[in-house]
């Protein structure tokens, strides 16, 4: 992965009429009349408060670098236009994008400020930019435009430093998605982020903003204390869930002709029909496949790995499938690899599954359809071979399943002993010592199932006729 390391960070610019509207319109505020400690810098390390005020919810602003709608920005940029937060249209537009986000989530919050009123200060830059408290101010309008409730009209908000404010300076980018980081993975009537938009977020942090993915979970309080072993391991997991998966999204999205477009892989945060635990549960299958050794363990061969990527990718893009769930399918991907029968029902898929032609991309005014409407006539275009092909695999891998025995796992050993890429002059130096290791543990092992196998046979053989299990 590409990264661009910055060699000094880069401060967020100030936009001073916003600041001076702020500096006007904010009063002391009465819900928190004490100074409040928020996670800014070392401010918690060092107890250092800060005062509460109240503003008019109008000056403040949401942020499209905000992680819970990281998916809808970039989707939206690819295939409209840069939003611009200054701009009062696109700040609707931004609004749009969180109330769509998490609906649940949200009713729960305005029921709470309903009823508790806000229970702690929001995180604004000194201009009125949200770095945490974006969902209290869409609630804030809510209650006050949709259901006229004008005692919302005001939130209560702590105010990062400005231009002269502190000795320290206005904070760098890197400062502020930190802050948003750090609260945005607590609870109490919050929504966390969902984790494709998380993985988004800290990807463009890595590639953006400076901040490597080791810096960005050593900040989060669970894994400060770890041990570098520890440590490691938190890393590992994390790119295999969240990084790997997202390579696997790109690969797809490009080979649809829908770069970055990623509202059509997952819409909320919870998303039942989504398709990001598909990539989940596939990119291991995906990672596999590029190398030898994982190869045979699937049992494919290197000319069909295409195909097996592509099909994939079609059963992932059909997504609803009766009576199975499309993560549920995934899992099993695998292992339809690994039988023979299986296998061939999948790669059936790959000629068998045709595209939509431009005419059919079209409504009826001649103008191109949704994505959405897209995948849906594609989807009826191809459901009869998607789900004949995709249910046989799957029931020739359970049948398979239920017969595996003693004897089908020998096969199965002798035949990858035996396999025509067991070339041993294709190894490396380095890996004959770890071979003749696991050569003699193989003998050992046929030499104890032998010798077993041997001594049941005796004991068979004494068995009348009759009683024998046939």
């Amino acid at each position: 992965m590409n990264m661009t390391r910055m060699s000094q960070p880069k401060t967020r610019e100030i936009i001073e009429h916003f600041a001076k509207a702020i500096r006007v319109a904010k009063e002391d505020s009465t819900r928190f009349p004490g100074k409040f400690n928020i996670n800014f810098r070392n401010e918690p390390q060092n107890n250092k408060l800060r005062d509460v005020y109240t503003v008019p919810i109008d000056l403040l602003r949401y942020r499209k670098d905000n992680g819970r709608i990281s998916s809808d920005v970039l989707s939206y940029e690819s295939r409209i236009n840069k939003l611009d937060e200054t701009s009062e249209d696109d700040q609707k537009i931004l609004e749009g994008f969180l109330r769509e986000k998490d609906k649940k989530k949200t009713a729960e919050l305005k029921n709470l400020i309903l009823k508790h009123g806000q229970r702690e200060p929001a995180i604004i830059t000194s201009d009125g930019f949200l770095v945490n408290g974006n969902r209290r101010k869409m609630v804030h309008h809510i209650l006050r435009d949709d259901e006229h409730k004008s005692e919302f009209d005001r939130m209560e908000v702590v105010i990062l430093p400005g231009e002269n404010d502190d000795r320290e300076g206005k904070p760098t980018i890197k400062e502020i998605e930190q802050v948003e980081n750090r609260y945005q993975s607590q609870s109490d009537g919050r929504s966390d982020f969902g984790n494709f938009d998380e993985a988004l977020k800290r990807r463009k942090n890595m590639e953006e903003n400076g901040m490597s993915l080791e810096e960005q979970l050593r900040d989060d309080p669970n894994n400060a204390s770890l041990s570098k072993k520890e440590f490691q391991k938190v890393l590992k997991k994390y790119k295999k869930d969240y990084l790997e998966p997202l390579e696997c999204v790109d690969e797809y999205l490009n080979v649809l002709g829908r770069d970055e477009c990623y509202d059509t892989i997952s819409s909320q945060i919870n998303d039942p029909d989504g398709r990001w635990q598909a990539f989940i549960d596939y990119s291991p299958v995906k990672k596999k496949m590029n190398t030898h050794k994982g190869r045979i363990d699937l049992g494919i061969e290197e000319d069909e790995v295409g195909k097996v990527n592509d099909v994939a990718f079609k059963i992932i893009r059909f997504r609803k499938f009766s009576g199975r769930k499309l993560h549920a399918i995934m899992r099993k991907f695998s292992e339809c690899l690994k039988d023979n029968s299986a296998k061939n029902e999948i790669l059936k898929l790959y000629n068998s599954i045709k595209d939509l032609d431009d005419e059919e991309k079209l409504d009826g005014n001649g103008q191109e359809t949704s994505f959405d409407e897209q995948d849906n006539r594609w989807r009826k275009k191809n459901q009869t071979n998607m789900h004949r092909y995709v249910e046989q695999a799957l029931k020739d891998t359970e049948r398979k399943k239920e017969m595996e025995d003693p004897i089908t796992l020998l096969e199965a050993a002798y035949k990858k002993l035996t396999h025509d890429k067991m070339i041993l002059g294709n190894m490396s130096p380095t890996d004959f010592k770890k071979a003749m290791h696991l050569a003699g543990k193989v003998k050992n092992k046929a030499d104890e199932l032998e010798s077993e196998f041997f001594k049941w046979k005796k004991k068979m053989d004494k068995i009348p006729t009759k009683n024998k299990k046939k």
